[in-house]
């Protein structure tokens, strides 16, 4: 396959179709959307049998255990991804959205009118449910999208595309308003990040590696999705009844997730009540807690326990591990998490208000929660319907990447005849 002339027949099939999309009404993209929730869940034994072979492969190719987790569609996963598709259309329509207008002395009326971004290119590895919500939201706001997932879902992904493809014709509008790049070779991506004459901005969602080269050598604008080293800070004035439950399931709920706490910070003075009771929870689960000395002490006798190393503060583990870190307070927690963090989500438990307002305004973070797992980092618990990405930039979106994320803004001047003087 010439790898340069495919991406750009695929590049100049998403710019006529994003012109389109930029026009489409509000009910035909919401028809769309049932449309494909509709197939997704009449064709459910289909994916599930295609996404077998994709996890058959990945175990043979000795896939880790978290790739291995995202890859999986199962029954619930398979409803999740109809049942998001469908709270997107239930959710307003934001093209065209007018807001701000104000009147200028001149006599003219300016404001902002929310608009598509054109065509969107999604990078993503193991996540077949990736698929749909990134399909869905690109529908809704009225985008064009070229996706480009890992070798390792591309049977799920290629019967996931069909269904939406069926969706959007079925409803009127353009099928190749969303393409699933059909080639594994690594070359399409270098394409991709460098046919700004037809993508508009670039959705990376991957390691470190990935996101590395995307940054070196792409043309086109990016909203990045960096790995999530999350945070949980349990405060001396926190309530044992929440701090338990609110740890365990930050960790234990799903490993291989970006906001999987991967690091357990605990006030010295609350420690010795909490954390032993932690380790009792985690042990159920065998997590290998990696402590710094003051843990240790805490915790000697714990089964899967180890010293900390510098490293471990920095490290996105996937995995069934998690550091701890005995702090003074919730200054040192702070430094901590702004020393350490990704910037995507980290969270306090305390029932102290003033250190909660603290934690919110001073952790410098895309999700800050307080007395609640970092696990609700998530698009569709946001009620977004569904999340393009979690953003751990700044510019232009931050935090799960939903309609709006995947909007601009123009100005709009409405006048009378006016004329500057």
């Amino acid at each position: 396959m010439d790898i340069t002339h495919y991406m750009n027949t695929v590049g100049q099939a998403a710019r006529k179709a994003s012109r389109a999309m930029a026009k489409a009404d509000t009910a035909s993209k919401n028809h769309a959307l049932a449309l494909i929730a509709a197939a997704i869940r009449r064709d459910a034994a289909q994916l599930t049998a295609a996404n077998q072979l994709d996890l058959d492969a990945a175990r043979a190719a000795g896939l880790a255990p978290a790739m291995l987790d995202r890859l999986t569609l199962s029954d619930k996963a398979i409803a999740t991804m109809a049942e998001g598709l469908e709270q997107i259309a239930s959710l307003p329509d934001p093209i065209g959205e007018i807001s701000n207008m104000k009147y200028r002395p001149s006599g003219i009326q300016v404001g902002q009118m929310r608009v598509p971004l054109g065509v969107i290119g999604i990078i993503y590895e193991a996540r077949p449910n990736v698929t749909v919500d990134a399909a869905g939201l690109c529908i809704k706001s009225g985008n064009a999208t070229i996706l480009r997932g890992g070798s390792e879902a591309i049977h799920c992904n290629q019967a996931l595309a069909k269904l939406v493809m069926e969706g959007l014709s079925g409803a009127g509008l353009p099928a190749e308003a969303v393409q699933i790049v059909e080639t594994t070779d690594r070359a399409a991506v270098g394409a991709m990040i460098t046919m700004p004459q037809y993508i508009d901005v670039i959705v990376p969602r991957g390691g470190k590696g990935l996101i590395a080269r995307l940054m070196q050598d792409g043309t086109v604008p990016m909203i990045k999705h960096l790995d999530g080293i999350c945070h949980v800070y349990i405060d001396d004035k926190a309530d044992l009844a929440k701090a338990l439950p609110v740890a365990f399931n930050a960790k234990c709920h799903r490993y291989g997730t970006c906001n999987t706490m991967e690091t357990l910070l605990v006030a010295r003075a609350f420690a010795p009540t909490v954390l032993p009771q932690l380790a009792k929870l985690y042990a159920g689960k065998e997590v290998e807690l990696r402590g710094d000395a003051e843990a240790q002490n805490i915790l000697a006798g714990y089964a899967h326990l180890k010293a900390a190393t510098e490293e471990d503060w920095r490290t996105e583990y996937l995995d069934a591990i998690l550091s701890v870190k005995i702090v003074a307070d919730m200054d040192e927690a702070i430094n901590h998490i702004n020393t350490y963090s990704s910037q995507h989500t980290d969270a306090i438990i305390t029932e102290d208000y003033s250190r909660a307002m603290r934690f919110l305004r001073e952790v410098d973070s895309a999700s800050v929660m307080v007395n609640a797992s970092t696990r609700f980092a998530d698009g569709f618990e946001y009620g977004l319907g569904a999340e393009i990405g979690i953003s751990n930039d700044k510019l232009h979106a931050r935090g799960p990447v939903g309609l709006e994320g995947l909007t601009s803004l123009k100005y709009v001047v409405l006048g009378h005849g006016e004329v500057r003087v």
